[in-house]
């Protein structure tokens, strides 16, 4: 055994049954974005997204899962990576269960992980990088949806401007089916992000009412795009459009006079790296 094992923290297994246990009390405060930003920490649910999670070197603190799962090889091995990670498992009842992720069926597993955050400083977008930057994104059901769109079409992650609602919030985390733990996120002051846009090395991007140009018609390829996406309300506000290379406009023909902007974002992602997608398997 190394020395670094030696020292690592050895994590602890219990049984729960009361929702008013203070470990479970604490659990449930993540529910709010305040006890979520003061321990740095959220929730995920589901059996697969811990297994990701871990998979992928996330920082779990404490694995609750249900009575049922006792004797299931894939929780107990979960467990097993837990405790040795220095984490607490909890194994609990289907109430505490329910309570905890407040829902009735609740999946047999939930993770509580550290947050983690990328520093806009650190982003250096190189050839065929696609970043999207959302403004004041208020619904995470649609920001949870766009994390999981560039998971899918293989863009490198989110930027977060101004005011945002949290992506570590349970909805946000759910909508992302996952891929919270897969997309790089960072979060920035509208001053600081504009900054940083100055120094971008490639086209910048915005989808916009008043843009003239449509989006089918731009070649994105071999260069970093930066896309930036306005909120569900407002759009685009002008500071961020007057800082766009070109202001392009998705077609419609329709009465609606506007798309949902996890929809929006989607739609121009897909075109973006439409020349990086393809239905072949990817080479081993």
């Amino acid at each position: 055994m190394s020395e670094h094992e030696k020292r690592r923290p050895v994590g602890r297994v219990k049984e729960v049954t009361s929702l008013s246990n203070p470990l479970v009390k604490d659990i449930k405060a993540l529910a709010l974005k305040k006890f979520r930003d003061q321990n740095n920490a959220f929730m995920a649910e589901g059996l697969k997204l811990v297994i990701d999670a871990l998979d992928l070197g996330w920082e779990i603190r404490t694995l609750i899962f249900a009575k049922a799962g006792r004797g299931n090889a894939a929780v107990e091995k979960v467990a097993a990576r837990t405790v040795a990670a220095g984490g607490d498992v909890l194994e609990v009842s289907e109430k505490v269960l329910s309570s905890i992720t407040r829902r009735d069926n609740p999946q047999m597993v939930v993770g509580v992980f550290t947050q983690r955050l990328v520093p806009l400083k650190d982003i250096r977008p190189a050839r065929g990088d696609v970043w999207v930057a959302l403004d004041r994104v208020r619904d995470p059901g649609n920001l949870g949806t766009v994390i999981r769109t560039v998971d899918a079409v293989g863009a490198k992650g989110v930027i977060l401007v101004g005011d945002t609602t949290d992506p570590f919030s349970l909805e946000t985390v759910r909508a992302t089916m996952g891929s919270i733990f897969a997309v790089p996120v960072a979060k920035t002051s509208v001053e600081a992000f504009l900054a940083w846009r100055k120094g971008f090395p490639g086209l910048v991007a915005g989808t916009h009412l008043k843009g003239a140009v449509d989006y089918r018609s731009v070649d994105f390829s071999d260069k970093p795009v930066l896309l930036m996406m306005g909120n569900e309300q407002q759009g685009l506000p002008d500071d961020l459009a007057q800082n766009c290379d070109r202001l392009l406009r998705i077609p419609q023909a329709g009465r609606a006079d506007s798309l949902n902007l996890a929809v929006a974002t989607g739609v121009m992602l897909f075109e973006i790296r439409r020349g990086a997608l393809s239905l072949e398997a990817p080479a081993p």
